[in-house]
């Protein structure tokens, strides 16, 4: 049952692969975010307890990333069905006739696709250290090929630095994974397994044990987006189809961020939690620092979202750096991010679809041409900036909160870079609804496919920011606890 998740999507990827009806295709599409997604729900109601030496489990942390990866795909999924049915697409003409897999793009996109769901579902179930790098390893080589989905010199571009930049940083992570053996040398287990390395951190090499931190923070942190191995997110985010980019935003940036708090749960346990707070604390500003400042002036909207990203990557380890009660807000932060990032790209692919550019400044009057991705648009900006009732203003507040009285400086750096942000995206991004649209732009009803599931997102975001129900805070509370917080 553990492996479900894992093994589910995998299944329904090769029959994706080599299926020539579309139809069915989309079957498979829907039926692994539909199970995928009762999956999940079973084992948050029924979770076996991680057990000694397992190479698979599922604590709190890994039950909250698998939740948010499983809710994320469902609505991309939803709404890539429409997409691929609107996008003008031409078989692949670098396949011979007769090859085991189809040359359809569509093949090639839902089966990475599902390949993707499969690969992050191992990352978040993954209870040894080096499963997990094979996993973080796994979903770069499954998004790739979604990257490069429309065949364009961007996208190519973009994918190669992609893979260029996430290998160098998979790489030091690598060696992270060598420095934490090292740390356990003398021992009689150095399996990696995460609770036996928990279990002996006390005993375990500060120095390497310090090491093995710092390299998995920049190696995971390379995949996370934080600043300045950020690099690859703006190209990537911006060129993918906009499913996909609501999956590496919301999805796979918590994936990496995972295997950064895995690292740090052994060094928690070893006593040396305030030496990887530090680092945490500086990337996370500079990461806000970096991604406010590129905001400013943005002219490409789906960018100005990626870079949105960076900085809110920024904000969640910004948060852990902190401690205590920040724990809990960036746990929540992380939640809400996904889900307005994952609405804002989502509207985006509308906007994009019916005005054909990426600029802002191209795009007027998406009030007249399609209110309700407009009214969604501008809910999604107000989302994602921190502005109350939504769910983002409750974790910033949280964590702001808990820096002031950590040290009251910090909290007016973070409270300044997020006006920065703020001003920023409104600016870019309001205007788009306003004035007056070009008159060759279509006024034609909007699909269902591309609406419902940003309006699901929305709605979640506005329920947690007025009421997080129970058992939601009680996952994000055992999230935090696992990393030291209350």
């Amino acid at each position: 049952m553990i492996a479900a998740p894992i093994l589910l999507p995998l299944i329904l990827a090769g029959l994706a692969f080599v299926t020539p009806s579309r139809r069915l295709r989309e079957v498979w599409l829907l039926g692994a975010a539909l199970g995928h997604a009762a999956i999940v729900a079973l084992l948050a109601v029924d979770r076996p307890t991680p057990s000694a030496h397992a190479w698979l489990g599922l604590d709190d942390l890994g039950l909250l990333v698998l939740a948010i990866v499983s809710l994320l795909f469902a609505g991309a999924a939803v709404y890539s069905v429409g997409y691929l049915r609107r996008e003008p697409l031409e078989p692949h003409t670098d396949n011979e006739e007769g090859e085991l897999f189809s040359n359809e793009p569509e093949a090639v996109f839902v089966g990475c696709f599902l390949l993707f769901l499969s690969t992050m579902s191992l990352v978040t179930l993954s209870r040894h250290m080096g499963l997990l790098w094979v996993g973080v390893e796994a979903t770069t080589l499954a998004s790739a090929p979604l990257i490069y989905f429309h065949r364009h010199h961007r996208s190519l571009e973009a994918t190669w630095k992609y893979l260029l930049v996430c290998s160098v940083g998979i790489g030091f992570a690598l060696l992270g994974n060598v420095a934490l053996v090292a740390s356990a040398a003398g021992h009689e287990s150095t399996a990696l397994d995460l609770e036996g390395m928990i279990k002996i951190a006390p005993q375990l090499n500060r120095d390497w044990l310090q090491a093995s931190f710092l390299l998995f923070l920049v190696g995971y942190g390379t995949k996370m987006g934080l600043a300045p191995m950020h690099t690859w997110l703006p190209d990537a985010h911006s060129e993918s189809p906009s499913p996909v980019s609501a999956l590496l935003s919301g999805a796979l940036l918590n994936c990496a961020f995972l295997g950064i708090l895995r690292a740090y749960q052994i060094l928690d346990a070893a006593g040396m939690s305030e030496l990887a707070r530090g680092p945490l604390r500086a990337f996370g500003l500079f990461s806000m620092a970096v991604g406010a400042f590129f905001i400013v002036r943005q002219t490409d909207f789906k960018r100005m979202l990626a870079y949105s990203s960076v900085e809110h990557m920024g904000v969640i380890a910004f948060g852990v750096g902190i401690g205590g009660a920040a724990i809990f807000g960036s746990m929540l932060h992380a939640l809400s991010h996904s889900l307005a990032k994952a609405t804002l790209f989502l509207v985006a692919g509308n906007i994009l679809a019916r005005y054909g550019t990426k600029h802002a400044e191209d795009v007027r009057g998406a009030v007249e041409t399609q209110q309700k991705t407009a009214v969604l648009w501008v809910a999604g900006l107000f989302a994602i900036t921190g502005m109350p009732p939504f769910a983002l203003f409750l974790s910033e507040f949280t964590i702001v909160r808990a820096a002031i009285t950590f040290q009251p400086w910090l909290a007016v750096l973070f409270l300044i870079l997020l006006a920065v942000a703020f001003i920023a995206m409104m600016a870019v991004g309001l205007p788009m609804t306003l004035g007056r649209a070009p008159k060759d732009i279509s006024r034609s009803s909007e699909p269902a496919s591309s609406i419902w599931p940003p309006i699901a997102f929305i709605t979640l975001l506005l329920v947690l920011g007025l009421y997080i129900p129970a058992p939601i805070r009680e996952l994000l509370e055992g999230a935090a606890g696992l990393i030291g917080g209350p």
